[in-house]
Formats: C-alpha cells, sequence, structure tokens
C-alpha cells in the first residue's frame, strides 16, 4: 500500500503563512471524511474551518479521504481553507483499520512536510467521532496546543437494531466518554448536547449547523395553483419519520392528495421499505404523486429546493433529535424553500409558524395532514413573503459569515492570539 498528499490551494499560498514562521499561528482541523464534497458531517466542518480561522487566514485542514470511497478524478475542492487530503491505497478491512491507527502519525508528516510544526498550529478542531485515545496524544505531542472537539450529535441506541452492541454505537460513546475526561473546550450542535459537556465541566459555544448563503441560487417554484411540491431530501434510518410524512399525506381528502407531488431524495422505493419506516401499504393506498429519486448529489438537492415549495421533516421529541440540530432546515432555509416541521432540538428559535415555514402540533399523520392543508391554501404571495423570511433566517443566523467572530474567538486560546 502506498499514500499519496494532494495539496488544495484557495487564495494564500502556504509561505505567506505559519508554514515560515512568519505568521502569527492558526487553526488546524483533522477530518476523515469526502471532504468537502457535501455530506452534512464535511459540510458542518468546512463552515466550522472557515469559521475559525478569523481574520488570521485561512484554517489548515488535514483530511484523510476514505480507503473505501472513489477518489474523484478532479480533486477535492474548498475555498476558504488551505486543504490537504491523504490518500491511502486499498480498500480491505486490514488496510482500513492500519490507515485509522497510524492516523495521526500520518497526519503530523504530512505537516512535516508543509513545514509545519509546533508553533504553527494554535489550536486543533477534532470532531468527536474521531476523539480517539491515539489522535488525542500524538496530535497533543506533537504540536503542544489545546484540542477542541465538535459535538455534532449524541446517537441513542433505539437508532440501531443491535442497541447497545452495535459497534458504532460503541465507538460513538466511546469516543464522547474519553472527550469529556481530556477535552475542556466544544463546540456543540445544539444547547441539549451543549448541557451534557457543562454538566462534566467543559466550555462549551453552541454551533448550529452552518451554510454558505451565497452558493443557493434564487427560489423558483411554480405558482401553488399548478400545485403544492414537497420535499423530503436525506436518509431517513431511524432518526426521520418518513412513514409519518406520506401516511399524513395520505389523509387528505383524495382531491387535495393530487394537489401534491413529494420528492423523495437520498433512498429508493426498496430503501424506503427496508432501511425507514415508511409502511410500503401506505405508500401504495396514497393518491399524492409520490418519487423516489434514490441518492442524488448535493447540487441536484440543491435544485430540488429551488424547485420545491416546502421542505418536509418530521421527527421524534427527546433523545438523538433533541441532542442533535437537522442539517437540512438551514440548507432549506438558505434555499429560500420554508420548512414544514415540527419543533425538536433548537428549531423553535429559527423556525416561527407562518414565517419560515409551517410548524406542526405534533408528530403524528393528524398533524402532517393539518399542516399540508394550511400549505394548500396558501396564495402565491404569501409563499414568497415566507420564502423571503426563510432567506432572511438563513443569513442572520446560520452562514458562516455571521459565526466567524464568536467561533474564532472561542477555540483559539487567548495567548495564541495577536
Amino acid at each position: 500500500m502506498t499514500e499519496q498528499t494532494t495539496a488544495v490551494e484557495h487564495g494564500p499560498q502556504p509561505g505567506d503563512r505559519p508554514a515560515d514562521r512568519r505568521g502569527r499561528p492558526r487553526p488546524l482541523l483533522i477530518g476523515a471524511y469526502a471532504f468537502p464534497y457535501g455530506d452534512a458531517t464535511s459540510n458542518r466542518l468546512l463552515q466550522l474551518a472557515r469559521c475559525a480561522a478569523g481574520e488570521g487566514g485561512p484554517t489548515l485542514v488535514v483530511n484523510d479521504w476514505p480507503c473505501e470511497l472513489p477518489f474523484p478524478p478532479d480533486g477535492p475542492r474548498a475555498s476558504g481553507v488551505e486543504l490537504i487530503t491523504l490518500r491511502r491505497r486499498g480498500a480491505n478491512h486490514l488496510s482500513r483499520m492500519s490507515a485509522r491507527l497510524a492516523r495521526p502519525i500520518r497526519v503530523l508528516r504530512a505537516l512535516r512536510h508543509r513545514g509545519v510544526g509546533r508553533g504553527d498550529v494554535s489550536v486543533v478542531l477534532l470532531p468527536m467521532a474521531m476523539m480517539t485515545l491515539g489522535n488525542w496524544a500524538v496530535l497533543r505531542l506533537g504540536l503542544r496546543c489545546p484540542i477542541v472537539v465538535d459535538a455534532s450529535e449524541r446517537h441513542d441506541r433505539r437508532q440501531f437494531r443491535r442497541g447497545w452492541s452495535d459497534p458504532y454505537f460503541v465507538r460513538h460513546r466511546w469516543s464522547t466518554f474519553l472527550a469529556t475526561r481530556l477535552v475542556d473546550r466544544f463546540t456543540a450542535v445544539s444547547t441539549t448536547l451543549a448541557g451534557h459537556f457543562e454538566r462534566r465541566g467543559g466550555a462549551v459555544l453552541v454551533v448550529p449547523p452552518q451554510v454558505d448563503c451565497d452558493e443557493f441560487a434564487p427560489p423558483r417554484p411554480p405558482s401553488l395553483d399548478a400545485g403544492l411540491r414537497l420535499l423530503y431530501a436525506g436518509t431517513p434510518g431511524r432518526k426521520d419519520m418518513l412513514h409519518v410524512i406520506v401516511a399524513g399525506i395520505g389523509r387528505l381528502t383524495p382531491q387535495d392528495q393530487r394537489r401534491v407531488r413529494l420528492t423523495i431524495a437520498g433512498i429508493t422505493r426498496d430503501d424506503a421499505a427496508n432501511l425507514s419506516d415508511l409502511d410500503p401499504a401506505v405508500l401504495d393506498a396514497v393518491h399524492a404523486e409520490v418519487v423516489f429519486l434514490g441518492r442524488v448529489p448535493r447540487a441536484t438537492v440543491l435544485d430540488l429546493l429551488a424547485e420545491s415549495h416546502f421542505a418536509m421533516l418530521v421527527r421524534p421529541t427527546g433523545g438523538y433529535a433533541a441532542n442533535g440540530f437537522p442539517s437540512k432546515v438551514p440548507e432549506s432555509l438558505a434555499a429560500g424553500c420554508p420548512v414544514l416541521l415540527n419543533h425538536t432540538s433548537d428549531l423553535a428559535d429559527y423556525v416561527r409558524d407562518g414565517a419560515e415555514g409551517l410548524v406542526l402540533d405534533g408528530n403524528g399523520p393528524d398533524d402532517v395532514r393539518l399542516a399540508v392543508q394550511r400549505a394548500l391554501r396558501l396564495r402565491d404571495e404569501q409563499w414568497t413573503a415566507m420564502s423571503q423570511a426563510a432567506r432572511s433566517r438563513a443569513r442572520r443566523s446560520f452562514d458562516h459569515r455571521a459565526w466567524s467572530e464568536r467561533v474564532s474567538t472561542f477555540v483559539v486560546p487567548v495567548e495564541g492570539r495577536d
């Protein structure tokens, strides 16, 4: 097996920054994803890296491209950061395990190759999934700077078929356990999750999922007179209640159902039957048009948001939903697509009924039915006002530029700033 390092530069070149020790130390973010190609984790880390830099130049990102995923022919692109992509050849289980165990050493080697050493990094930003004893110890010893962990979720055992015995769930809870004992500063995606670390003595900054509002085109759905276009985008698994959405639409009158088109992007019809809570019998009885697109590129999701009247999301209360924050909500608002959802997590702080979206009274089928009926009664000018409110909310509350000062001030220690 061999390893390749790909450097992607945007803006200032590395010779203009701390690599030659003429500039101030800057943040370093470590990832192991298809960064920055649009999945929720990659997008969160990208926006977090952009915020962390503040006015001190681009954050340095070292991303270990997953062995099992194909590398795009044109390589990853990420504006606003200086990106080093590590590529480890080999796709069998043994090679993946050895790559994970050696990751912190490989990261330090890539940094030395770039000319980055002790004194050049002010803070290491580490996603919770990568909080291992090896990563923490090697990075702390090698760079001699603090580590800030980003917590974007807290899984519940009920999300997994095998419960407590699921390996992913065990690793997740082990990482959380280590973080609360080895790290004293966190960024967290919700106030509920922040409370978990605050109760254990950590300093926490709540940072909801962020977006780059400039990458979203203006909305362009057809007139409501031609029918209501609804969108669910994502992989529901056990966290999103897709069955409730479809069952609620199925409780409309047949005449109203024929005015509704529901597009489901992210899973196929077979996936919905096997990997979500959706009952195929309920789907078969629906008169509304329901279209499954399967997995689609991020660019397609953005187009679908621009062409839809509402993005839909129904989740249970408590547990995972209370600790997390659905990244599809900021993206929908940034696209000018109001949301039709129930309040979980911190959503009540950002989505007001009749303004940025329509809020369900609960998370049952009849709650969905009543909300869709309200949407069907809207006039185009009313929807346009909601769309404008959604875009305004996204710009104020979720655009990474609005968070830059707060995040950079929090993650970079006082002694690391001029």
